[in-house]
């Protein structure tokens, strides 16, 4: 697991809903080496608070995402601490006044870095868990002729209200924490972060996880092990409020429908899409239901339903289940080996 990175200097980017980023990063990490026609390249987005080292568990010679065959690319989100984050960007925009981001702009200052620095004009495909999987969506929205497959799982192109619910219930958590200061601490507000993690807790897994102490081949011996051990430190590792405030709006407003020219419509944002697509929904998460892919599908031309089986709920998609894993790299095996 490597925490070395590389910065891509965006300059001064404008962003959808109008502010301007001043002095852009966009942190990144390739791995693999890109063939003499550029021809080899995948991109693979991070997560909701996940740095790049943290999606290495799909990568690897034994794995779909073999840098002996392909250029993998996996850029950082803003919001994430490495690409430009509400703790790294200097004032105005510092902090709490860090500006809305949505995944529009993600995915616009990722095309840029592969097209621009990189000189890539096709991708084999885009892949990724959560947000990582709205990405995905949005690649294949914003560049039809561009993306030739997508793999997003435990995911969706539009955040439901459901999910909306969860998400302001982590935000709550975290502004609630006297120590907060609205936004303007000088410490972590390690109550906020605890509670917040408290709160993804119930939602990360699913019910029959808990009935059946799964959590124990984790390596925790008992529930409240596993609350503070796992979700706290999860939370307290390295990650600051501000940022998960930020990357959670992203999320909130997770919506292709809002790419510019659909005017809001999901369903024709969904029907555009060109690219080969396999959605993988987890069969107990809480976040993306199954229901809700299937219906995401049904709007799509050239796309397959398939879930991934078990109890592990959202966190199916994490890497941290060996037979999920394995159901997942089968599946990008498959849609790689499409033509």
């Amino acid at each position: 697991m490597s925490r070395d990175y590389e910065i891509y200097e965006l300059n001064d980017f404008v962003l959808q809903q109008g502010a301007t980023l001043r002095a852009a990063k966009l942190a990144y990490r390739t791995y693999g080496t890109l063939n003499v026609d550029k021809s080899n390249a995948i991109v693979y987005p991070t997560w909701y608070s996940g740095r790049h080292w943290e999606n290495e568990w799909l990568i690897g010679e034994d794995k779909a995402l073999n840098p002996n065959e392909y250029f993998i690319i996996v850029p950082n989100m803003f919001g994430n601490g490495l690409s430009s984050s509400p703790s790294n960007t200097p004032a105005p925009y510092n902090g709490p006044h860090f500006p809305n981001i949505t995944v529009y702009d993600q995915v616009r200052a990722q095309h840029q870095l592969v097209t621009a620095h990189f000189g890539i004009s096709q991708l084999v495909a885009v892949v990724g868990w959560s947000m990582g999987a709205g990405q995905s969506f949005q690649w294949a929205v914003s560049y039809p002729d561009m993306v030739s497959r997508i793999l997003p799982f435990c995911g969706s192109a539009r955040t439901s209200e459901h999910n909306k619910v969860f998400l302001d219930s982590v935000k709550a958590a975290i502004e609630t924490d006297a120590a907060f200061l609205n936004g303007e601490y000088s410490t972590q507000p390690s109550k906020g972060l605890r509670a917040a993690a408290r709160v993804y807790a119930g939602w990360g897994f699913s019910q029959p996880f808990y009935w059946q102490q799964l959590y124990k081949q984790l390596g925790y011996a008992t529930l409240e092990d596993f609350l503070v051990g796992y979700w706290e430190g999860f939370f307290l590792d390295g990650r600051d409020a501000n940022n998960l405030l930020a990357m959670l709006w992203t999320w909130r407003n997770g919506n292709v429908g809002n790419t510019p020219g659909f005017n809001g419509d999901h369903e024709a944002a969904l029907a555009s899409i060109k690219a080969k697509a396999i959605v993988m929904p987890a069969e107990r998460d809480l976040y993306f239901p199954v229901d809700d892919e299937v219906y995401e599908v049904s709007c799509m031309n050239n796309a397959e339903f398939r879930a991934i089986p078990g109890v592990w709920g959202h966190f199916a998609g994490a890497g941290l289940h060996a037979p999920d894993t394995a159901f997942i790299n089968a599946a990008l095996v498959e849609l790689l080996a499409t033509p």
